[in-house]
């Protein structure tokens, strides 16, 4: 009976030991590692510097035959070393990206894989399939479990139906209940020591990411179900009618989108977060050299010219539109984006306002050197799949695609069809209305920028301790059309003004630092010609920060509460500063200069009375090197910036 017993006791032990794998993978330098627990489902840990930040997290992937996670059999197992360079083709922080990872591939039984990467600075996973046919993905668990309580940064939409425009919240992981609101991607984790940086990227042909609270000090992912009925409603946007039982109807053999947590021991780390580049798909537009990124001038919240030069009737038409593109020639601006208006009705891009007698303004414009993009709502394009030929034809070098709102399969494939058919006859996209970067971008390069931010058009509702969350969130991610620029200037207790006479909140220079701080591909200049030309020294310094760069530094930072940044482009040097409501004197070094060597250096500061008069500004020009450490004053709600060339 003994023996009987001793032997039951091994084969138990036996079995939980075969039922528990573990298979752990460390990044290059070793400070990272991921721990991977095969149990009744598919688990994990992640520590960073000796410190556990998340434990026991699971994911799974339901489908309509059954679940891939649920008691994983492990059919493999691959570890190996990846060193390579990655080269943007729009480069918004570096030109060059060093990609160095330990790759974990866990292929197990059932026809489906999963793939760790494992950075010194971050962590990423995705499911990988090859099943026969097309599958239905019912749901997907990705559940992470803090080790330990945390701060966390959300966007909190009501609902799926969001332009992800939301303020961030700051909430405690232990106090966010699965009854309270959801939110976007991404979102930023708070620990003591040690912040975490959550997002997805290689999204295709599946629905975007939300998470809801799991638990204490728990979340989870959560995803719209596809549609399968809807009707229009007004001229940009649907009802839904009909909704599938599963989130995503898809091809059985693909790579589905990571997921991935950037660590950092530093905020000034977060924004300079590479991530993007990283896990980036190949372009599939063959040579882009076509696509020309830039600075744009816009007419919506600001579009009447006024003044002694201004000696026609302004409004939506062919003179106030050459007034703009006369602006734009003479300051190296590279675009006109006309807004709602420029078409007779919404619903009808082929239909033009006879005001604005188009097809003269695009030579006008073409023989300036300006090319012209145009606003439409999603709606409308989703109807006219044929107006990218069209607009090519007319000589239109753009479209900024607006209101689609929404993150489900069907949306997503949207966005996707958009890029492919305008990419086809060269035409660049600005997508509003619009979640967060999530690879397109790259598949795509013609797809130059995105809203999915809290930005100057809402003006009094966009506010600086808002905003100053951006670089260590939204911003990190990909690039984001936050609007910048404006010269009109209000602390947020007295701002005022709406179209077609807006103002931005914080001082000037708050507004002018966005500028060089904030990252898109396509760059606003959101106020109006004549504006600018009251204060050209601004207005020339504006124009001439470039919108790509070849290097990035993070000189000073602490999340959501002040950011100052240098950016290299060639032998300049270019840096923005802002900080939230709190008055700021820092000290920042500029060892990042060549040694031996004088600079000079145009520099932009709040003045002494930006506190309550936020257009008061002081333009000063010195000599500096290597060795010197620059005083730098803001204001609440301020700002500074600079540039500094030989």
């Amino acid at each position: 009976m003994k023996k009987f017993l001793l032997l039951a006791m091994l084969a138990s032990a036996a079995a939980i030991a075969c039922a528990q794998k573990q298979v752990s993978a460390s990044s290059p330098d070793g400070q990272m590692t991921v721990r991977v627990t095969l149990g009744d489902r598919i688990y994990y840990d992640v520590e960073s510097h000796g410190e556990t930040l998340f434990r026991r997290c699971h994911i799974s992937m339901t489908l309509r035959e059954g679940t891939l996670g649920a008691q994983p059999v492990l059919k493999g197992k691959r570890v190996r070393q990846v060193s390579e360079a990655v080269v943007p083709i729009h480069p918004l922080k570096f030109s060059r990206v060093e990609n160095r990872y330990t790759l974990l591939t866990l292929t197990m039984g059932g026809g489906y894989a999963v793939e760790w990467r494992v950075y010194d600075d971050a962590v990423a996973y995705r499911f990988v399939t090859s099943l026969k046919g097309d599958i239905e993905v019912l749901s997907e668990d990705g559940t992470w479990q803090l080790a330990a309580p945390a701060k966390l940064v959300l966007q909190q939409p009501g609902g799926f139906r969001t332009s992800c425009e939301e303020n961030y919240t700051v909430v405690g992981s232990d106090a966010w209940k699965a009854d309270d609101r959801m939110s976007e991607l991404p979102i930023l984790v708070m620990g003591e020591r040690q912040k975490v940086l959550i997002s997805e990227f290689d999204l295709f042909d599946y629905p975007g990411t939300f998470l809801k609270a799991a638990g204490t000090n728990a979340f989870a992912i959560l995803q719209p179900k596809n549609p399968l009925e809807w009707e229009d409603d007004g001229d940009r946007r649907q009802k839904i009618l009909r909704e599938a039982d599963y989130v995503a109807k898809t091809a059985g053999t693909r790579t589905f989108p990571w997921r991935y947590m950037y660590v950092t021991q530093n905020d000034a780390q977060l924004p300079e977060n590479v991530m993007p580049e990283r896990l980036a798909p190949p372009s599939a537009i063959g040579d882009a050299g076509w696509v020309k990124v830039g600075q744009t001038c816009w007419d919506w919240l600001n579009g009447i010219p006024y003044g002694p030069d201004v000696t026609f009737k302004a409004g939506i038409n062919l003179e106030t539109y050459k007034y703009f593109v006369d602006f734009a020639a003479r300051n190296g601006v590279g675009y006109m984006l006309m807004d709602e208006g420029w078409a007779l009705d919404t619903r009808d891009p082929f239909r033009t306002n006879p005001e604005v007698h188009l097809p003269e303004l695009i030579a006008y414009a073409k023989d300036k050197g300006v090319g012209i993009i145009v606003w439409l709502p999603w709606l409308t394009v989703e109807h006219h799949m044929d107006l990218f030929e069209r607009f090519e034809q007319w000589g239109i070098r753009g479209v900024k695609i607006d209101f689609m709102d929404r993150q489900d399969q069907w949306m997503v494939n949207f966005y996707e069809r958009v890029a492919r058919e305008a990419a086809k006859h060269h035409l660049l996209i600005d997508f509003h209305g619009a979640f967060h970067p999530s690879g397109l971008d790259y598949k795509y390069p013609n797809v130059l920028t995105y809203e999915g931010v809290r930005g100057m058009e809402f003006n009094s509702n966009c506010k600086p301790d808002n905003s100053v969350w951006l670089p260590f969130i939204r911003n990190a991610v990909g690039p984001m059309d936050y609007t910048p620029g404006s010269m009109l200037n209000y602390q947020p207790e007295r701002h005022h003004g709406n179209r077609p006479i807006c103002a931005g909140v914080g001082t000037k220079v708050f507004n002018m630092a966005v500028f060089v701080l904030f990252e898109s591909n396509l760059q606003m200049l959101m106020d109006n010609p004549c504006r600018y030309d009251r204060w050209p020294d601004c207005r020339d310094f504006l124009t001439s920060v470039p919108v790509n760069w070849d290097e990035t530094r993070v000189l000073a930072a602490e999340a959501g509460q002040y950011c100052i940044t240098a950016k290299r482009k060639g032998d300049k040097w270019f840096i923005g500063g802002i900080t939230n409501n709190n008055e700021r004197d820092l000290q920042i070094q500029l060892d990042f200069l060549p040694a031996g060597k004088t600079f000079r250096m145009t520099s932009f500061a709040d003045g002494v009375n930006a506190n309550i008069m936020a257009m008061d500004y002081i333009r000063k020009q010195s000599e500096v090197s290597a060795a010197t450490t620059l005083p730098i004053h803001m204001a609440r709600n301020g700002g500074w910036c600079a540039c500094i060339e030989e």
